[in-house]
């Protein structure tokens, strides 16, 4: 069997891989489990996450990804290794072709340090391509012609902010403020409020279960199971709708800010497109509760959310690796 080309949205929080002429084939947490006393992974991806927060002292699960690039480098690059042999796209007369995201603001020193965990865990050529502009390409935006495309990517580690055109950045803007900042906004919330201490799980699946960022959007309740600070004791309580929302008002702010800026920035002509088009929302984020109804309010222009928003980075690479021409003549390529 000949290497195939593939396609990896190496995120904060996911990593999905997607295999030219197959689609889709991974899609897992970002997640390693390593015994400490020996260095040894013990597991990778969805069996890793089940152990968050559930270790015993020796076993540490952990996120070698962190706002976006990479912060473990041996980990990531075992993660890599494991999730590239589960997909069997490695054969051993060739490698494949590998096509990696990254956000639009980082180093070339964090560009290199990406690049040689592919190359190492078993690639050929290795191209990177800005995210916001593979999601929009995923999401089904005509990036390619002489018009407006704005594309807001709300991921696990960054939101990517861009305005597209003619196949390539025009204006962009990537912040830190994305799904694990919310978690812990929430999550400090309820320290604060109610002295109480839960992990990053149960923050999340607040999130996901009564969260919302649009005042009055939502009204529901549920309970949530923690540690007591005051006595050590587990306790449970009620947390509602507007609490979470209340909890995650500044990292939303920072969000409209960047979509803000990048408007600001962008040429006149491109910004009457983007009022006809609208804006759109991928990411993880997208699912947020009310994000897509504060936004338009916010920049008073329609904002839609993409179709499978957490697979559209996934989606895109699959389609510029059709076209891996165009990849090839493009400034990031390393």
């Amino acid at each position: 069997m000949f290497g195939r080309d593939i396609g990896i949205d190496l995120g904060t929080a996911n990593v999905l891989i997607h295999v030219k002429g197959k689609g889709i084939v991974l899609d897992e947490p970002s997640v390693v489990a390593i015994d400490t006393t020996s260095n040894r992974v013990l597991a990778v991806g969805d069996e890793a996450f089940r152990m968050v927060g559930r270790t015993p002292g020796n076993i540490v699960a952990i996120r070698p990804l962190k706002d976006g690039v990479i912060a473990d480098f041996d980990t990531t690059e075992a993660m890599l290794k494991h999730f590239l042999n589960k997909v069997k796209v490695k054969s051993w007369l060739t490698k494949p072709r590998i096509l990696i995201c990254c956000p639009t603001n980082i180093t070339s020193v964090e560009q290199k340090a990406i690049r040689e965990a592919a190359e190492k865990s078993g690639g050929k050529n290795v191209y990177l391509e800005e995210e916001p502009k593979v999601a929009a390409v995923g999401a089904g935006m005509d990036i390619y012609q002489p018009s407006g495309n704005m594309v807001v990517d709300i991921g696990g580690g960054t939101t990517d902010v861009a305005v597209l055109s003619m196949g390539d950045i025009v204006t962009a803007s990537s912040i830190k403020v994305a799904g694990d900042r919310f978690d812990s906004d929430i999550l400090h919330y309820i320290k604060k409020k109610y002295k109480l201490l839960i992990g990053d799980r149960t923050a999340e699946q607040i999130k996901i279960t009564v969260g919302t960022v649009f005042p009055g959007a939502k009204n529901e309740e549920m309970d949530i199971r923690g540690r007591d600070m005051v006595s050590g004791l587990p306790r449970t309580i009620s947390i509602n709708s507007e609490e979470v929302r209340e909890s995650l008002d500044e990292a939303i702010f920072h969000i409209v800010q960047a979509c803000r800026n990048v408007l600001e920035r962008t040429p006149p002509e491109l910004s009457a497109d983007i009022i006809d088009r609208g804006i759109i929302l991928t990411g993880g984020g997208a699912y947020l509760h009310g994000i897509e109804q504060l936004l338009s309010d916010e920049l008073k222009v329609p904002v839609l959310t993409a179709e499978e928003p957490m697979h559209c980075v996934a989606n895109g690479t699959g389609i510029l690796l059709e076209n891996l021409e165009r990849v090839s003549r493009n400034k990031i390529r390393l």
